[in-house]
């Protein structure tokens, strides 16, 4: 089987609720040097073997500074822009078919492995009736216990994804599913799956959803993927044992210190 073409497309916006200016925040690695998160994420996507363009997609100036300060490709999208999806779908407008398959970093995730991506494009290689493939990983004792924690806080600290027979997604929530009874919930690999923000879609499947309006499970719980779901659009979930490093994303202020510790303890600069 011929491996597909991919480009990667990097969405970024300064304008979070939770987290404002979130791409441009520093994260110290283990050598003392502090990178912003799009330059750590964009260094990531460059690291990553077979693609044909690495492009990060704003509405902002100062992420395009930034990214420009160190040799960065910039598209300058619309900020009417709902979510990274819709970004993706008005960046490869522009650039026209430069792949068969897009794939979307999200940019707040970059404890994120990043060879998934070359899982998920060979997922959507296997799975012919998916538009969309995405990667979720068991959780650890530790992740586990932060989301719930985070739960229980107020906070949101990941999106769970719920996964059917044949691999392919039920739902996706900011909190914390399924239910687990205590005994489950105690195990030391219990069974809820962490939601990655990396997303490969098929060309068609951009335009489909790009002139698509928000359905309002994705208006209610803030997660573009619903979207697919709510339109009957199967998404294929590339699951991931539990890794060796807490897979924490950057969604809060109070999880900056926790991404840095796994920076030092993995040796990333």
């Amino acid at each position: 089987m011929t491996a597909a073409s991919f480009a990667i497309i990097i969405p970024a916006r300064y304008a979070s609720t939770r987290y404002p200016g979130k791409p441009l925040v520093s994260l110290v690695g283990a050598h003392g040097e502090a990178r912003s998160l799009i330059r750590r994420t964009w260094d990531c996507a460059r690291s990553i073997e077979g693609a044909v363009g690495v492009w990060v997609a704003t509405d902002d100036k100062r992420i395009a500074r930034e990214v420009e300060s160190f040799g960065g490709q910039v598209i300058m999208t619309s900020p009417n822009c709902a979510n990274g999806t819709e970004r993706c779908a008005e960046a490869i407008a522009q650039l026209g078919s430069v792949a068969e398959i897009v794939v979307n970093l999200q940019g707040d995730a970059p404890l994120s492995p990043p060879d998934i991506v070359s899982h998920l494009v060979r997922r959507l290689a296997e799975d012919g009736g998916a538009v969309m493939a995405t990667p979720a990983v068991r959780t650890s004792r530790g992740v586990y216990e932060h989301l719930v924690r985070d739960q229980a806080e107020g906070r949101v600290g990941g999106t769970s994804v719920v996964i059917d027979g044949r691999g392919r997604a039920l739902y996706f929530s900011k909190r914390v599913l399924p239910y687990l009874p205590p005994k489950a919930a105690e195990a030391e690999v219990p069974p809820v799956h962490l939601h990655l923000g990396l997303y490969a879609y098929r060309l068609e499947a951009l335009k489909t959803y790009a002139a698509a309006p928000p359905c309002e499970l994705e208006r209610l719980e803030g997660l573009e993927q619903l979207r697919f779901l709510d339109l009957g659009l199967p998404v294929s979930v590339v699951t991931l044992d539990p890794l060796d490093w807490d897979v924490v994303e950057l969604n809060n202020p109070e999880d900056r210190p926790i991404i840095e510790r796994v920076l030092r303890e993995r040796g990333i600069a």
